[in-house]
């Protein structure tokens, strides 16, 4: 079964062909933390580049990334750090 780190990754291949993607588990970092699951995958750091992006706000170019994530996914992770270029 595939973590949350390789779901991310897969759903954001599927709907934003990218020329660059990067998924980091950034999980240990946050340990004591609010939101920390033992074993890691609640927190991750996403760069995405795709010319998907192309002329969307940031605002936009982040709801487009939360929704290809899906709403489930979404709620399993405690924290999601974005950076999203065209």
């Amino acid at each position: 079964m595939a973590g949350r780190a390789e779901k991310i990754e897969a759903a954001l291949r599927e709907a934003f062909a990218p020329r660059l993607l990067e998924v980091v588990d950034e999980s240990e970092a946050h340990r004591g933390h609010a939101g920390f699951q033992e074993g890691g995958e609640s927190h991750f750091r996403v760069t995405v580049e795709s010319e998907a992006f192309e002329g969307l706000s940031r605002i936009a170019k982040h709801r487009a990334v939360h929704g290809a994530i899906g709403a489930d996914l979404m709620s399993e992770i405690h924290a999601l750090a974005l950076t999203v270029r065209e």
